[in-house]
């Protein structure tokens, strides 16, 4: 059979757009910011991962700038060989000291860091935890590694504990967890998951990708939430949303990067960050520790988007773990009624994002609305009415 065969039969796409409601690929024509220009309209942004609202703040702009005047437009290379730069290593050292770890190492991309650090450290006969809510580059790192990886339900701690119980002895472990998940907005019961890794011997890893920033002290991530700093072994983060940027780190002891740098073939085998990413990287994070108030005004907002959707009768969901996330939920559950309230949306000036199998259980499907700390409480007002009054006329 044509290896193609697959590729000529896939019609999902083509059905969607004959009856109007493809919710992918929208054009930007402006900055990302809280309202947009996408397709020659204004529309209201509850769709971007910008929480701190940073992409459109001068000084990191220019920043990158002058980058790209010093250091060129790209590196050429892996950090490995030829491609490491000042900046790269002023980005670690200032990461380390932020998060209070021994070292911090980057990656080109956020999913390529979970690629990297898990099928690194993972070896044959190692066994790798996963919370079933995990991020897609979690599973892709799993699958990469020598490893076995074996799932709990997600945040359910007994069926946690009955996993590790099944693990052999010998064996390595591994437990990797979201921090904050990154379509539910729900935190993950650190607490409860340090207290079982020490129980059975495992080493814990938290994805911080949608925590750096917007919890914490300072917006220090999920371990800093909940004082748990020194038990949790490795931190995994990227640039491309509260830090305004492209790439990603891990952060763990010296010893640790040290093994990853030197095993890691997704680090090696990659060219490293480009001088303007690292540039605005490192100008987004020391903006955020000279302005720890924007963790608050973001903590803030999304207490007030909860609200304020729940007093227009919008559903939404308690976590088990109270927390203001900027990651609101608005489940529709049915795929099709999904795509088509987000199109009334776009057109009605609001975009929101689309969450469908496999990024979520099948009749979960949800709008993943998300929030900036630039946001302000009119516009979001506005937004507010228009999902209320869309979601109540297509019923």
């Amino acid at each position: 059979m044509d290896i193609f065969q697959k590729c000529f039969d896939f019609k999902a796409v083509d059905e969607l757009k004959e009856k109007g409601i493809y919710p992918y690929f929208h054009a930007l024509e402006s900055r990302q910011d809280t309202e947009v220009i996408m397709e020659g309209k204004r529309r209201i942004m509850l769709g971007s991962n910008n929480y701190l609202g940073l992409t459109v703040n001068e000084d990191i702009i220019n920043a990158g700038v002058e980058a790209i005047k010093k250091y060129g437009s790209g590196c050429s290379g892996s950090r490995f060989l030829n491609g490491t730069l000042r900046l790269h290593l002023e980005l670690e050292d200032e990461l380390a000291k932020f998060l209070n770890k021994e070292a911090v190492t980057t990656f080109s991309t956020g999913f390529q860091s979970n690629l990297g650090i898990i099928s690194a450290v993972v070896g044959r006969g190692d066994y790798v935890v996963c919370d079933r809510e995990n991020h897609a580059s979690i599973y892709d790192g799993c699958k990469l590694s020598y490893g076995k990886m074996v799932r709990y339900r997600h945040s359910d701690m007994e069926d946690l504990e009955r996993v590790l119980a099944g693990i052999p002895e010998k064996a390595g472990r591994l437990i990797v967890t979201d921090g904050i998940f990154s379509m539910g907005g729900d935190i993950c019961k650190l607490p409860q998951i340090v207290e079982l890794a020490e129980k059975y011997g495992a080493r814990v890893m938290v994805d911080d990708a949608h925590s750096l920033g917007v919890i914490g002290n300072g917006g220090r991530g999920t371990a800093d939430h909940f004082g748990l700093n020194d038990k949790v072994d490795i931190i995994m983060g990227t640039f491309s949303k509260s830090l305004a940027s492209l790439g990603g780190f891990m952060a763990a002891k010296r010893e640790v990067v040290e093994y990853v740098r030197h095993s890691s073939r997704p680090f090696i085998f990659s060219a490293s960050i480009t001088p303007a990413s690292c540039a605005c990287a490192l100008a987004a994070l020391k903006h955020l520790e000279a302005h720890p108030e924007l963790v608050t005004r973001l903590e803030e907002l999304s207490k007030y988007v909860r609200e304020g959707l729940s007093k227009r009768g919008v559903p939404v969901r308690v976590p088990e773990i109270p927390a203001n996330t900027p990651i609101v939920p608005i489940f529709t559950y049915d795929m099709e009624r999904t795509f088509r309230v987000t199109k009334r949306l776009y057109d009605e000036g609001v975009y929101v994002n689309t969450a469908i199998p496999p990024a979520v259980a099948p009749n979960e499907c949800l709008l993943r609305t998300s929030y900036m700390a630039s946001h302000n409480e009119a516009l979001l007002d506005e937004a507010m009415d228009i999902i209320a009054r869309v979601l109540g006329e297509m019923q």
